[in-house]
């Protein structure tokens, strides 16, 4: 396989769950905590923990698109090696990321004609797009090509189910998700909203439970109705610094689904700056989003 999966820091993912995959590279992306620019990813030099904590201590947080010379350093190289690369980009739907991969992967391309550089808009985020780019790289190591993995990623990315709950509308309000108003009401009821990404890869809220359990009780019911085994049993709990719950979330999804692959990990700075301390996410590949 002479070809190189690329993605980028808002695949929310582990390094441990990705051992024995073939090679990938995850780009990283910028984060603002307060006045100060950091980088996250594997490279980066911010930490969760650093992260969650400074929010906590009431910082405003933001991230910024990568930029195009980001792109340019991380694929002109494998390309002089004679590489193919094919990026699992954040959905377009939130952000222009994908919008700028793809005129840097057309000015790559007339660099290197030979070579391919496939970009696909995963209309997935956070353990969305980790869950696809993971079962990618399953598909990749049954020595799919290229051109055989972009089509199942076309084919598959539709099918991953995000069930998101946040512990409070106000950082979903910072970003214009909320009016202020229906923050201020749902703060007062307690209310716990469901989302999940469309099939536009826009985040749409789909619930107002009240309470935490009601929250929880919503993403399992929809986990229910849309796991496949036949499709994928891996599943991917996310959290923004409450693993207590992730865990929670874990065993009983394993009380419906005995035979699933249920992984955990943190929600990063990138989707977790907008969305802030306490959301819980539950994302797999199903026959249906809801």
């Amino acid at each position: 396989m002479n070809y190189i999966v690329f993605s980028d820091a808002t695949a929310d993912i582990n390094a441990q769950m990705m051992e024995g995959l073939p090679e990938h590279v995850i780009l990283d992306m910028q984060v603002m905590v307060g006045d100060d620019s950091y980088s996250f990813g594997p490279t980066g030099n911010l930490t969760i923990e650093k992260f969650y904590a400074e929010q906590r201590n009431g910082k405003n947080t933001s991230t910024s698109q990568i930029a195009p010379m980001v792109y340019e350093e991380a694929f002109e190289p494998v390309l002089k090696d004679g590489k193919d690369i094919l990026y699992i980009c954040l959905t377009s739907g939130l952000s222009s990321t994908y919008n700028t991969a793809c005129l840097v992967a057309a000015q790559l391309q007339d660099k290197y004609p030979q070579r391919k550089i496939v970009i696909i808009d995963s209309f997935c985020a956070s353990v969305g797009e980790g869950a696809l780019l993971h079962e990618a790289l399953v598909q990749q190591a049954k020595g799919l090509s290229i051109d055989e993995l972009h089509q199942w990623i076309v084919d598959h990315r539709l099918l991953v189910s995000h069930w998101f709950t946040v512990d409070s509308m106000e950082h979903l309000k910072r970003g214009g998700r909320v009016s202020a108003a229906a923050a201020a009401v749902g703060g007062l009821l307690k209310v716990k909203p469901l989302l999940e990404v469309d099939n536009d890869g826009k985040l749409k809220v789909i619930g107002t439970p009240r309470g935490s359990k009601a929250a929880m009780k919503a993403q399992l019911e929809n986990f229910k109705a849309a796991y496949d085994s036949s499709v994928s049993n891996f599943v991917l709990i996310g959290h923004g610094d409450c693993e207590e719950r992730a865990l929670e979330l874990k065993a009983k999804v394993l009380e419906i689904a005995p035979d699933a692959h249920v992984e955990i990990a943190y929600i990063g700075p990138v989707i977790g700056a907008h969305t802030g301390p306490g959301m819980l996410a539950l994302c797999h590949l199903g026959t249906n989003k809801r």
